[in-house]
C-alpha cells in the first residue's frame, strides 16, 4: 500500500462588514487596513486533500472541473507550506466545491483556502491551533484567515493571523445575499487592489481613514448597536470603491443592479425595519437587518429586476474537519 493521508474540511464564506482592500508594500500579503467580518452559515466550501506518493504532481479539482495556471499556482503554494511543516514530500490531489457561485463577488476564495488550509494540515498531520491555521491561509488569500473562525472575526492591518471576536450567538442578525450576476468577476480581487493602490489619488486616504471607521463598528458590535455598525458598513463600502473607481483604469464591480438594490434599501428602511447595505468586488449586494425582518427585506429585494436569487445567512460556525484526518495511513 502506497503511503495516503486525507482529510476533508468545510469552511464558510466570509463577509467584511469593514472592508479589506489592499496589501502592504511588502512580501507575504498582509492587509493594509483592519477589517471586520462576519461568517456566513449558507455559503460554504467543502474541500477534500489527499497526500499521496503516486501524484506526480499536485492536482486540483473545483467544482467538478480541473484547473490549472494561477488558481492551481495559489493552492500548490499553501499545500507548499504546509509540506514544509509537516516534513511531507507527497503531492496532493485537492477536490473542492461551493455551494454558491464561485469568484463572483462572494468571497470563494475565503472559504475556499480557509478549508484548503485546515483539510491540508490535518491530512499532514499537523495539529495546528486556529491562529497558525488562520495565517497559512492568510498568505494565499488575506480574507481567509477570518473564515477560520465562526461569526464576528478582525484582521488588523499588518496581522498574521485574524482574531475570534464573537460567535455571534447571542445577537440575532442576518445577512441577505441579493445575488444578480452569478458569473466570475472581469478582474480579480487581488488586481484589482494592485491597481487601487498604485493609481488611485483616494487610496492613501482610504488606509489613513479606515482605522477609525474600525474601531467605531468593533464599538457598534460590542454594543449590539446595529445602526451605528450597519451606517459604519455603508461608509466602508463606499470608501472602498471610491478608490476602484477612481483607479486608472477604473475598477467597476457596481452594476445598474446594484445601484437599484441599494436605492431600495435606502428609501425603505425605517427604525421599525432597519437595514443596511454593502457590496463587494463583484456586482451583488448584502443587506443586513434583524432576522425578525428577514421576510420583510427579502421581499423588498426580490421584487427589484434583475435579482435572480435570494439567501439569508445567520452567523456561521468556524472552520471544520468533516472526515477521520487519515486514510490507510502507513508510518
Amino acid at each position: 500500500m502506497t503511503p495516503r493521508f486525507a482529510a476533508t474540511a468545510v469552511a464558510h464564506s466570509n463577509i467584511a462588514l469593514i472592508k479589506y482592500w489592499g496589501k502592504l508594500p511588502i512580501s507575504g500579503n498582509y492587509p493594509a487596513v483592519p477589517s471586520l467580518s462576519l461568517t456566513l452559515d449558507a455559503l460554504r466550501t467543502r474541500t477534500r486533500v489527499t497526500f499521496d506518493s503516486q501524484y506526480s504532481q499536485d492536482e486540483f479539482e473545483l467544482d467538478g472541473k480541473r484547473v490549472l495556471e494561477r488558481p492551481l499556482q495559489r493552492v500548490s503554494s499553501l499545500l507548499d507550506a504546509i509540506r514544509s511543516l509537516a516534513s511531507l514530500e507527497y503531492f496532493a490531489k485537492v477536490v473542492s466545491s461551493n455551494n454558491f457561485p464561485t469568484a463572483s463577488g462572494l468571497a470563494s476564495s475565503a472559504s475556499g483556502f480557509a478549508a484548503l488550509a485546515v483539510a491540508a494540515t490535518h491530512a499532514a498531520g499537523l495539529n495546528l491551533e486556529p491562529a497558525a491555521i488562520s495565517s497559512l491561509a492568510r498568505a494565499c488569500s488575506a480574507s481567509s484567515a477570518r473564515s477560520i473562525h465562526g461569526g464576528w472575526a478582525s484582521l488588523d492591518a499588518g496581522a498574521d493571523s485574524a482574531n475570534a471576536l464573537d460567535s455571534g450567538q447571542n445577537w440575532d442578525v442576518v445577512l441577505i445575499v441579493a445575488v444578480t450576476d452569478p458569473g466570475p468577476k472581469a478582474i480579480g480581487s487581488t488586481q484589482a487592489m494592485i491597481r487601487c493602490a498604485d493609481t488611485s489619488p483616494y487610496f492613501a486616504a482610504w488606509v489613513e481613514t479606515a482605522p477609525v471607521l474600525f474601531a467605531r463598528a468593533c464599538g457598534a458590535l460590542h454594543h449590539r448597536d446595529l445602526d451605528a455598525l450597519g451606517r459604519c458598513m455603508e461608509e466602508s463600502t463606499w470608501r472602498m470603491h471610491a478608490t476602484m473607481l477612481t483607479a486608472v483604469p477604473a475598477v467597476v464591480y457596481i452594476s445598474p443592479i446594484t445601484l437599484a438594490i441599494i436605492n431600495e434599501i435606502r428609501s425603505r428602511r425605517s427604525a421599525s425595519v432597519p437595514a443596511y447595505f454593502t457590496t463587494d468586488a463583484g456586482p451583488h449586494v448584502k443587506v443586513l437587518t434583524m432576522a425578525e425582518h428577514a421576510a420583510a427585506v427579502r421581499s423588498w429585494l426580490t421584487q427589484i429586476p434583475g435579482v435572480t436569487d435570494t439567501i439569508i445567512c445567520k452567523p456561521g460556525p468556524a472552520a471544520f474537519v468533516e472526515t477521520p484526518v487519515t486514510e490507510g495511513h502507513t508510518a
